[in-house]
């Protein structure tokens, strides 16, 4: 199976080997993998479930001391794994750097999180002999309490955009929550998975941690080995891992990118929201599922929309490894493709291209940022994702009919209102039906301790990161214990 190129879908390989490039300068190979077959991922389900018995007999402490192990040689190896971001998968360096940090903090979260509570204690309820709960003489004795544990085997499918972020935010709740762990990322992110292999590995029980190279039939094999499932990528395939999971009866999470609105109430300060959307939107060549996709103008607002203009204008692709590139490369030539002929259906249809549009020529699958005007809020570029740095300016009379315009489409992930008055802002956010809303802050941007996913077609299942991590790692059973006669 070949998806759209915002992975996290089960993937894609040539042959029986998985094959890096830089999309800066394809002719730079990353590294070149074998694809694991479906048998070699059975092999690693069981050694993992072998380790994962005693990884959850271990005391908590030996846990997250191997989580600590592997934050302290992350952020010794800060600089190789920045530059290794950045030369797999063309992100800026400034926001390599930060993708680094951010994953070595990550890690020691969990760490401590292996010492959080594993349950509940509860007062218990008497007992009678045939076993039902009621009056009795014994009054308010024995135990009654819950108990977090772990599923077992958590299969991992990830997406090549934040190739530790997002590795290290499903692995590490599993593993804190006692699981063994299967990963299994995007064909594209292959030499940054491998690194992530190479540091785990060295922290933890051997085959307590995969890392497993392949296409699709690698990533279904994942799935169907699994005891706990995690996805990010495309609503497409994301649907087929929750079928499949479900089916087997596992538990399964999956997060499938957005249609993300920006909402700019006529009070907001035009420079400073525009330079600020401008970056949401095209940042790492608008390449996050958390870019600002449509921005929702609210009234007549001149100055901002030429301000906005003038900030995407800005914003020419460069080389990523260059200090102050904010635009880099598309992950393929085909990702290019795609929001060049964006444009030109926008165009073809209608609609205003204020800025961008072209490819520039040269080495490398680079594209200008586009901002478009004029599309009906139903046309598909409306709708559907563009996956790279595009964005559709949209028009609204007031703040109830700029929520509904962000509310149109099937997915909500995250949404921003810009704005200087509390009462619109305050009522945006309450009518507004994305996981995420931030407030006079891009929707880009996530705190990893705080619980992350989408409504509608965006999420399905448990929230991501944070301690909603931690549970949805783990089961809870609940115990009662009666107490004895006399």
């Amino acid at each position: 199976m070949t998806g759209r190129t915002k992975d996290g879908q089960l993937g894609s390989a040539v042959g029986e080997l998985i094959r890096s490039v830089s999309p800066q300068r394809p002719a730079d190979v990353i590294g070149e993998y074998p694809a694991r077959t479906p048998e070699q991922v059975q092999a690693a389900a069981g050694q993992a479930r072998d380790s994962q018995r005693d990884w959850w007999r271990a005391a908590a402490a030996a846990r997250s001391a191997a989580l600590s192990a592997a934050a302290a040689q992350l952020r010794a190896r800060r600089d190789e794994a920045a530059a290794l971001i950045t030369r797999e998968v063309g992100k800026p360096a400034g926001e390599a750097a930060g993708e680094v940090a951010r994953s070595v903090s990550i890690l020691e979260y969990y760490a401590q999180a292996c010492f959080a509570e594993l349950g509940a204690h509860y007062p218990p309820s008497a007992v009678d002999r045939g076993g039902q709960a009621g009056s009795s003489a014994q009054g308010n004795t024995g135990l009654l309490y819950t108990e977090r544990r772990p599923h077992g085997v958590a299969g991992l499918i990830t997406p090549w955009n934040f190739p530790l972020a997002i590795p290290l935010w499903k692995a590490a709740p599993a593993l804190a929550a006692g699981n063994a762990v299967l990963l299994k990322p995007s064909p594209e992110a292959a030499g940054c998975a491998e690194l992530i292999g190479d540091i785990l590995g060295g922290c933890l029980p051997a085959g307590l941690l995969t890392v497993l190279p392949g296409g699709a039939a690698t990533g279904a094999a994942v799935v169907a080995a699994a005891d706990v499932v995690s996805f990010t990528g495309s609503v497409q395939v994301g649907r087929q891992v929750a079928i499949t999971a479900t089916g087997r009866g596992v538990p399964v999470q999956c997060e499938m990118g957005g249609q993300n609105a920006a909402i700019i109430l006529p009070d907001a300060d035009p420079a400073a929201a525009a330079a600020m959307v401008a970056g949401a939107a095209m940042g790492y060549a608008g390449q996050k599922c958390t870019a600002t996709r449509r921005i929702i103008v609210v009234g007549q607002q001149h100055a901002f929309v030429a301000a906005l203009t003038a900030a995407v204008a800005a914003l020419a692709p460069a080389d990523p490894a260059e200090p102050g590139t904010v635009v880099g490369p598309l992950i393929t030539d085909s990702a290019r493709a795609k929001v060049l002929a964006a444009v030109a259906l926008a165009a073809a249809d209608g609609a205003r291209v204020l800025t961008g549009g072209s490819g520039p020529a040269g080495d490398g699958w680079f594209a200008e940022p586009a901002l478009v005007d004029g599309l009906p809020p139903g046309h598909p570029l409306c709708q559907q994702e563009t996956f790279g740095p595009f964005a559709v300016l949209q028009h609204a009379d007031d703040v109830d009919s700029a929520v509904a315009l962000a509310n149109g489409v099937e997915f909500g992930l995250v949404s921003s209102v810009h704005g200087g008055s509390l009462g619109p802002l305050l009522g945006a956010v309450a009518g507004l039906d994305t996981g995420l809303i931030r407030v006079n802050a891009p929707t880009t941007g996530v705190d990893f301790y705080a619980p992350f996913g989408g409504e509608k077609a965006s999420g399905l299942g448990h929230r991501e990161q944070g301690m909603a991590a931690l549970a949805f790692y783990a089961s809870t059973r609940t115990i009662t214990i009666a107490a004895g006669p006399g």
